[in-house]
Formats: structure tokens, sequence, C-alpha cells
């Protein structure tokens, strides 16, 4: 398959090879197109199967099983320390 690129886009690859982003213009073209696909997979997805985790965090919540984010900032800050000991 042969594809072309505008002359800016040329550049702007070649510009990443010589800062060493890809191994070559090849590598980058096919990790681009890559990470593309997989964006476009995730805007695609309805995230149907994330509705029964939602509805479970907000039943907990209504539930009252909740702390405080300062809560969660001291709770962590002891796990730290703990850790350094």
């Amino acid at each position: 398959m042969t594809i072309s690129l505008t002359p800016e886009q040329q550049v702007w690859i070649e510009k990443q090879v010589r800062r060493g982003e890809f191994a070559s213009i090849d590598d980058a073209a096919r990790q681009l197109i890559d990470e593309r696909i997989a964006e476009r997979a995730i805007e695609e997805d309805d995230l149907a199967w994330a509705k029964p985790l939602v509805d479970e965090a907000r039943a907990s919540v209504a539930r009252g099983e909740v702390i405080s984010r300062e809560e969660h900032r001291i709770r962590n800050a002891a796990r730290l320390t703990a850790r350094k000991d």
C-alpha cells in the first residue's frame, strides 16, 4: 500500500524521526495510525459495560459509603509514612 503525505506531514514526521521519537518514517506512520484507530474505538464504545459499575458507585454514595477528600489525603499520607519506615 502506498500512502501519500502532504508536505507538512512529511516534514513533521521527518522531524520526529530525527528527534528519536520514531525509528523510521514507516514506524511513525504505523504508530500514528494505530493510535488513531485506538482513539476511534474508544469514541465508538457506547460504554454500556460501565453502567452497572456506575450504578453501584451511585448506590454506595447513597448509602453513605464515602470518605471526604481530606480523609483520603490523610490515609494516603499515613500509608506513605508507614512505607518509609
